[in-house]
Protein backbone atom coordinates (compact mmCIF):
# COMPACT_ATOMS: atom_id res chain seq x y z
CA UNK A 1 0.00 0.00 0.00
CA UNK A 2 1.43 3.50 -1.28
CA UNK A 3 0.65 6.80 0.85
CA UNK A 4 -1.31 8.99 0.20
CA UNK A 5 -0.91 12.49 0.80
CA UNK A 6 -3.47 13.91 3.04
CA UNK A 7 -5.64 16.56 0.86
CA UNK A 8 -6.79 20.15 2.33
CA UNK A 9 -10.40 19.22 1.40
CA UNK A 10 -11.59 17.90 4.24
CA UNK A 11 -10.24 20.44 6.44
CA UNK A 12 -12.75 23.70 7.16
CA UNK A 13 -10.77 26.88 6.60
CA UNK A 14 -12.18 29.31 9.41
CA UNK A 15 -14.00 32.78 8.11
CA UNK A 16 -11.86 35.50 8.70
CA UNK A 17 -13.34 38.93 9.93
CA UNK A 18 -13.20 41.70 8.68
CA UNK A 19 -10.65 44.26 11.06
CA UNK A 20 -13.01 47.48 11.12
CA UNK A 21 -10.83 49.40 13.71
CA UNK A 22 -9.00 51.45 10.88
CA UNK A 23 -12.07 52.34 9.07
CA UNK A 24 -13.46 53.51 12.32
CA UNK A 25 -11.05 55.29 13.07
CA UNK A 26 -10.57 57.07 9.80
CA UNK A 27 -14.39 58.02 10.63
CA UNK A 28 -13.98 59.31 14.07
CA UNK A 29 -11.00 61.71 13.11
CA UNK A 30 -13.21 63.03 9.76
CA UNK A 31 -15.91 64.24 11.97
CA UNK A 32 -13.76 65.63 14.26
CA UNK A 33 -12.60 67.71 11.31
CA UNK A 34 -15.93 68.27 10.31
CA UNK A 35 -16.90 69.70 13.22
CA UNK A 36 -13.66 71.83 13.56
CA UNK A 37 -14.09 73.34 10.64
CA UNK A 38 -17.77 73.95 10.89
CA UNK A 39 -18.74 77.78 11.79
CA UNK A 40 -21.43 78.18 13.95
CA UNK A 41 -23.41 81.27 13.14
CA UNK A 42 -25.88 83.07 15.80
CA UNK A 43 -29.27 83.42 14.48
CA UNK A 44 -31.62 85.86 15.60
CA UNK A 45 -34.97 86.25 15.40
CA UNK A 46 -37.35 89.30 15.27
CA UNK A 47 -40.64 87.87 16.42
CA UNK A 48 -44.21 89.42 14.82
CA UNK A 49 -47.62 88.27 14.92
CA UNK A 50 -50.30 87.46 12.00
CA UNK A 51 -53.53 89.83 12.23
CA UNK A 52 -56.59 87.45 13.66
CA UNK A 53 -58.78 87.06 10.79
CA UNK A 54 -62.64 86.54 12.40
CA UNK A 55 -66.28 86.98 11.73
CA UNK A 56 -67.26 87.29 15.04
CA UNK A 57 -67.64 91.24 16.81
CA UNK A 58 -64.66 91.94 18.56
CA UNK A 59 -64.98 93.11 22.27
CA UNK A 60 -66.81 96.11 23.37
CA UNK A 61 -64.29 98.24 25.08
CA UNK A 62 -64.98 101.87 27.06
CA UNK A 63 -61.76 102.88 25.58
CA UNK A 64 -61.21 103.47 21.98
CA UNK A 65 -58.09 101.49 20.73
CA UNK A 66 -55.27 103.11 19.25
CA UNK A 67 -55.05 100.86 16.09
CA UNK A 68 -51.96 102.42 14.92
CA UNK A 69 -50.68 101.97 11.44
CA UNK A 70 -47.17 102.69 9.74
CA UNK A 71 -47.78 102.58 5.97
CA UNK A 72 -44.64 102.47 3.84
CA UNK A 73 -45.37 103.89 0.41
CA UNK A 74 -42.89 105.21 -1.74
CA UNK A 75 -42.58 108.63 -0.63
CA UNK A 76 -42.53 108.07 2.78
CA UNK A 77 -44.55 106.87 6.01
CA UNK A 78 -48.29 106.98 6.65
CA UNK A 79 -49.57 106.53 10.30
CA UNK A 80 -53.06 106.24 10.66
CA UNK A 81 -54.94 105.28 13.87
CA UNK A 82 -58.60 104.72 15.13
CA UNK A 83 -61.60 102.23 13.70
CA UNK A 84 -61.92 103.33 10.88
CA UNK A 85 -58.26 104.63 10.48
CA UNK A 86 -58.04 107.85 9.70
CA UNK A 87 -54.25 109.79 9.04
CA UNK A 88 -52.49 111.34 11.33
CA UNK A 89 -48.90 112.16 9.80
CA UNK A 90 -47.21 111.63 6.62
CA UNK A 91 -43.50 111.58 7.17
CA UNK A 92 -41.73 111.95 3.42
CA UNK A 93 -38.49 110.58 2.63
CA UNK A 94 -34.75 112.47 3.26
CA UNK A 95 -33.73 114.91 0.22
CA UNK A 96 -31.46 111.61 -0.38
CA UNK A 97 -34.29 109.42 -1.01
CA UNK A 98 -33.79 107.22 2.19
CA UNK A 99 -36.86 106.89 4.77
CA UNK A 100 -36.73 109.23 7.67
CA UNK A 101 -35.98 107.13 10.41
CA UNK A 102 -35.43 109.37 12.76
CA UNK A 103 -38.28 111.71 12.89
CA UNK A 104 -40.74 108.26 12.24
CA UNK A 105 -38.91 106.90 16.03
CA UNK A 106 -39.61 110.68 17.30
CA UNK A 107 -42.89 110.74 16.39
CA UNK A 108 -43.95 107.37 17.73
CA UNK A 109 -41.94 108.02 21.35
CA UNK A 110 -44.55 110.93 21.38
CA UNK A 111 -47.83 108.84 20.35
CA UNK A 112 -46.09 106.30 22.99
CA UNK A 113 -46.12 109.02 25.95
CA UNK A 114 -49.57 109.53 25.12
CA UNK A 115 -50.95 105.60 25.10
CA UNK A 116 -48.14 104.22 27.91
CA UNK A 117 -50.17 101.00 28.30
CA UNK A 118 -50.57 100.48 24.03
CA UNK A 119 -47.87 97.69 22.53
CA UNK A 120 -49.12 96.93 19.35
CA UNK A 121 -48.71 98.38 16.18
CA UNK A 122 -49.17 97.44 12.64
CA UNK A 123 -46.47 97.61 9.93
CA UNK A 124 -47.53 97.60 6.47
CA UNK A 125 -45.19 97.59 3.61
CA UNK A 126 -47.07 98.75 0.30
CA UNK A 127 -43.97 98.93 -1.90
CA UNK A 128 -41.31 96.48 -2.78
CA UNK A 129 -38.61 96.56 0.68
CA UNK A 130 -35.28 94.79 1.28
CA UNK A 131 -34.90 92.47 3.98
CA UNK A 132 -32.10 95.19 5.87
CA UNK A 133 -34.84 98.40 5.46
CA UNK A 134 -37.45 96.19 7.37
CA UNK A 135 -35.69 95.26 9.79
CA UNK A 136 -34.28 98.97 10.25
CA UNK A 137 -37.83 100.13 10.26
CA UNK A 138 -38.88 97.73 12.63
CA UNK A 139 -35.98 98.52 15.38
CA UNK A 140 -36.97 102.06 14.83
CA UNK A 141 -40.44 101.14 16.14
CA UNK A 142 -39.60 98.43 19.06
CA UNK A 143 -36.56 99.94 20.99
CA UNK A 144 -36.50 102.74 23.10
CA UNK A 145 -33.10 104.65 22.49
CA UNK A 146 -30.63 105.41 25.60
CA UNK A 147 -31.26 109.52 24.31
CA UNK A 148 -35.58 108.75 24.65
CA UNK A 149 -37.14 110.18 27.34
CA UNK A 150 -37.39 107.82 30.13
CA UNK A 151 -41.14 105.98 30.16
CA UNK A 152 -42.98 105.29 33.26
CA UNK A 153 -46.36 103.30 33.57
CA UNK A 154 -48.40 101.83 36.48
CA UNK A 155 -48.21 98.29 37.20
CA UNK A 156 -50.71 96.24 38.34
CA UNK A 157 -49.69 96.96 42.09
CA UNK A 158 -49.55 100.69 40.96
CA UNK A 159 -45.73 100.90 41.49
CA UNK A 160 -44.16 102.60 38.32
CA UNK A 161 -42.12 100.58 36.00
CA UNK A 162 -39.97 101.64 33.06
CA UNK A 163 -40.51 100.73 29.93
CA UNK A 164 -37.67 99.40 27.72
CA UNK A 165 -39.53 98.74 24.59
CA UNK A 166 -41.36 101.23 22.46
CA UNK A 167 -44.07 99.30 20.59
CA UNK A 168 -42.99 95.58 20.62
CA UNK A 169 -45.88 94.06 19.08
CA UNK A 170 -45.49 94.33 15.59
CA UNK A 171 -47.79 92.77 13.19
CA UNK A 172 -47.63 92.90 9.37
CA UNK A 173 -51.13 94.11 8.04
CA UNK A 174 -51.23 93.52 4.32
CA UNK A 175 -48.96 89.61 4.03
CA UNK A 176 -51.09 88.96 0.90
CA UNK A 177 -50.27 91.93 -0.94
Amino acid sequence: MSYRKPTNRHKKKKDQELNLVPILDAVFILIFFLLMSAQFVKIYEIGSDVPIVSNSEPPKNKKKPLALTVSITKRGFSLFTGVPSRRIRTISKTQDGQYDLPKLHDYLVSIKKRNLSEETIVLEPIVDLTYEEIVKIMDEIRILKKTDDALFRKDKDGLDIQLKTLFSKIMFGNLMS
